[in-house]
């Protein structure tokens, strides 16, 4: 007989995993304490656009749903970066053909839940989490009247965010290690409008590094952006130094002056839009008896690799193909899986962390540039010997996280003895290429 399992969470991971399981025949219950956003859109600045990348693709490819969203994302090729005079200059993500995608989360989310639904899924929402049972796999929510009810299932998944109410529930057992870290560094959504066109670059995630914060815009199908802006809650240059309109508007025109033309609603935008945190979570175990956690709720990530959603769908393919290799036996294909999966979703957070100081500090950086050029020849050159960390991470869902984050560290070891050269600027193009792919695999 198959399973009865309950999802906390209607977001992107929990609806994609009802559809795994329900293509193996589970019986599956989603609880989900906001209101339907089918129904109830929320409004702007609670969300960055999503990059959806080749480990997405491939899960959503895996339920037959790639070709859809494919159809209403963005390609972008690579990072457009804007200096303070207006210049630009696009830095390829990878190889010809090779890009990240832009996708709107409540759209992607839609179709997610919709798919889930007309397959079997059966949604509570406006049902807050108040309790996990793990002995009894028994889940009791509470409507907006707080009225409790108790549910028992088979088996019960936390995927409820970054503040997951499951994975809250764990933490009070005993040998549960949990860590949270929120960065110095907030967001807050600042909106380009279409004006008939797009008025930047459409196939390129734009961005204006400042050093110690930055601006970020991804191109929507309407011919808007949505930018992000990167900015620090407290000191010199943050939220809390821009206590006026008047400073407001004199910080954006003097630090962003070609995109703050596109953007007439700029001043209203930061005023009314939310400052939203970014943390980085950590927990382990991640399975309780039945109860299993899964996405942000097992492991938050902030955003700076566009991974954060790859990595939850990641998340749903690997316990999917774990299910197929146990013959959905629950608990071990559970308990295998945060095994397997805990090396990656911690090197995955540590990579995030380290592309932010790359995204808002580096890539404007003369050496930086060079240093891309150079694993860039080395992997035209010898592709099967070096692939560059960012292509591991985003266009090789065949190598995993961890082995990337190993990888990536003796790259920078060979890369950082080569720009020690002197005039590197000028020879490097008489580098024995060959030499450096194979030092890379030496023991």
């Amino acid at each position: 007989m198959k399973k009865n399992i309950a999802i906390a969470g209607a977001g992107l991971v929990g609806s994609l995993l009802a559809i795994y399981l329900l293509r193996r025949g589970y019986h599956v219950t989603i609880f989900e304490r906001r209101p339907d956003m089918r129904k109830n859109q929320a409004g702007t600045g609670r969300s960055i656009n999503l990059a959806l990348s080749n480990r997405g693709l491939h899960a959503l490819d895996e339920v037959g749903l790639s070709d859809d969203l494919r159809a209403v994302a963005i390609p972008m090729h690579g990072r457009m970066v804007h200096d303070r005079q207006g210049n630009t200059n696009l830095q390829p993500y990878g190889k010809q053909g090779q890009f990240i995608n832009s996708i709107s989360r409540s759209n992607l989310n839609i179709v997610l839940m919709n798919k889930a639904e007309a397959m079997g899924a059966i949604f509570h929402f406006e049902q807050r989490v108040t309790h996990i049972d793990t002995e009894r796999s028994a889940i009791t929510t509470a409507s907006p009247e707080n009225h409790l009810a108790t549910y028992h299932f088979d088996g019960i998944v936390g995927a409820d965010g970054a503040y997951s109410a499951v994975r809250l529930d764990l933490q009070l057992t005993d040998r549960f290690d949990f860590s949270q870290a929120y960065i110095e560094h907030g967001y807050k959504e600042l909106h380009i409008p279409a004006a008939g066109q797009f008025t930047l670059e459409k196939n390129a995630l734009h961005i204006w590094p400042r050093e110690s914060f930055m601006l970020i815009a991804l191109p929507n199908p309407d011919g808007s952006f949505t930018g992000t802006l990167f900015f620090p809650f407290e000191g010199k240059n943050s939220f809390a130094s821009l206590t006026t309109d008047a400073a407001i508007r004199s910080f954006l025109e003097e630090t962003f002056p070609d995109v703050i033309k596109l953007m007439p609603e700029a001043l209203h935008d930061f005023n009314h839009n939310p400052t939203g945190s970014l943390v980085t979570t950590r927990c382990y175990p991640w399975v309780r008896h039945t109860t299993v956690l899964i996405g942000d709720a097992a492991h938050a990530i902030v955003p700076f690799y566009g991974q954060g959603m790859n990595a939850g769908f990641e998340d749903c393919s690997v316990l999917n193909k774990l299910l197929q290799r146990h013959h959905d036996h629950w608990d071990a294909a559970i308990r295998e899986f945060q095994q397997l999966r805990k090396p990656d979703t911690d090197a995955i957070a540590q990579l995030a962390l380290d592309n932010f100081i790359e995204m808002r500090d580096l890539v404007a950086d003369e050496k930086f540039v060079l240093r891309k050029k150079i694993e860039a020849r080395i992997h035209e050159l010898y592709p099967d010997k070096w692939v560059p960390l960012y292509s591991m991470v985003t266009f090789h869902e065949n190598i995993r996280y961890a082995d990337a984050l190993q990888i990536g560290r003796k790259q920078k070891e060979i890369m950082d003895d080569i720009l020690a050269q002197p005039d590197i600027a000028t020879t490097w193009p008489s580098l024995n290429f060959e030499q450096l792919a194979n030092r890379l695999h030496r023991p």
